[in-house]
């Protein structure tokens, strides 16, 4: 059943009108013999939380200017991939009186693809391009819904906050850049309530998982290009080194192990890179060469908790600072109190969140984590690198 809203042979109709009055009478404070799936009743004490009205807005939804919304596209990674998303996706939009609709990391409708009268009705609900679906604006709904909870929602008829949503299904997925983990943006195809097939859900975890190998294969590509560009340099450099993109991916070694991936260059900053020790990156056409210092191999951190959480770094003959958030200087706290066993990304979650259910999130905030610090922190499992030497000071 996946994450599916509804079972094989369920009387849509029936189904529709028991979680209309199940809405009704939750929302308004009383008691229902059918009570909602967990991950709708999450959502509605987070949309509840925040004051939002179930009557909802009748009008459109502030939606982006078309300019903007222009930009967001061309900025965005999955303008790579949307044909290959209409081609699977859209084929049988107008029999199947669906639409497709693809929003960025923010919950803003960069795409909206398929049946022409779906799309009308649509329209008058805002659901359409610069319109942002987030929880916040406009309650519990699948895209939004997937971005606070990091996973795959399918949302049917009286599950959605707002009652104007509920002639509704949507089944969304988030879509992550595979060479980060970041979250680029959600997948959802939405349509008439009664019209919704068990096959919705297959189709769109199909289309998404496709579309991040296609992404897979851009990075391949972007890789060999990195390559090329830097023949020339590599051809007249001596030494063990590695040739790297900006997040941190390997795209040549030589004398030294081969390996994926390192952590994210930062100019002027040491990263330990096994096999190479302290190494400072050196910025080259697309991407990075990355050699060993030859100087002293440890890297002294201090994590200050005291007021606004920040590291200072010092390695080789190079000090820098960097604020931190809370989050990531409580992860930072986390991997130097476990010890040179680390925490596997389940450990983490439990500690951060009190369960094994937020792999996705903790795996991003680790990612971003990263990208700041460079290589004091490692991965599987996630740990500190044991060339730092690391000291906290203050509450934790």
């Amino acid at each position: 059943m996946g994450f599916s809203a509804i079972r094989p042979g369920t009387d849509l109709p029936s189904y529709a009108r028991e979680l209309v009055r199940m809405h009704d009478a939750v929302i308004g404070g009383g008691r229902s013999a059918l009570r909602p799936r967990d991950l709708v009743a999450r959502s509605w004490s987070r949309v509840l939380g925040g004051g939002l009205d179930p009557g909802g807005q009748r009008c459109l939804r502030d939606p982006l200017p078309l300019d903007a919304v222009h930009r967001r596209r061309r900025e965005s990674p999955l303008s790579l991939v949307i044909d290959d998303l209409r081609q699977i996706v859209c084929s049988v939009a107008d029999a199947s009186q669906f639409l497709m609709v693809v929003t960025d990391a923010d919950g803003i409708i960069l795409w909206r693809e398929g049946s022409a009268r779906v799309r009308a009705t649509a329209d008058r609900l805002g659901f359409a391009e610069g319109a942002e679906w987030t929880e916040e604006r406009v309650g519990t709904n699948a895209i939004g819904t997937a971005i606070a909870e990091a996973a795959p929602v399918q949302l049917f008829s009286g599950e959605h906050f707002e009652q104007q949503q509920h002639p509704w299904y949507c089944t969304a997925a988030p879509m992550h850049d595979p060479r980060t983990g970041a979250l680029l943006g959600i997948v959802d195809v939405s349509g008439p309530a009664l019209t919704l097939h068990p096959a919705i859900v297959a189709l769109v975890e199909t289309a998404v998982r496709f579309q991040e190998s296609r992404l897979w294969s851009h990075h391949q590509l972007a890789l060999q290009q990195l390559r090329t560009t830097a023949g020339p340099l590599l051809a007249a450099t001596d030494g063990p080194l590695l040739l790297v993109d900006d997040d941190g991916w390997v795209a040549h070694t030589s004398g030294v192990a081969a390996q994926a991936r390192i952590a994210v260059p930062h100019e002027a900053r040491p990263v330990t890179v096994a096999g190479l020790g302290l190494c400072m990156p050196e910025r080259v056409a697309g991407g990075w060469l990355v050699r060993p210092t030859g100087r002293e191999t440890r890297i002294v951190v201090d994590l200050d908790l005291s007021t606004t959480p920040f590291v200072e770094v010092t390695g080789g003959d190079r000090h820098w600072r960097s604020s931190l958030s809370a989050r990531h200087a409580e992860i930072l706290r986390l991997l130097h109190a476990a010890g040179p066993r680390g925490l596997s990304a389940a450990e983490l979650s439990r500690r951060l969140h009190g369960d094994d259910q937020h792999l996705v999130t903790v795996r991003a905030e680790v990612s971003r984590l990263r990208r700041t610090l460079g290589g004091i922190v490692e991965s599987r499992p996630y740990r500190i690198a044991p060339s730092v030497e690391i000291t906290v000071r203050g509450p934790g």
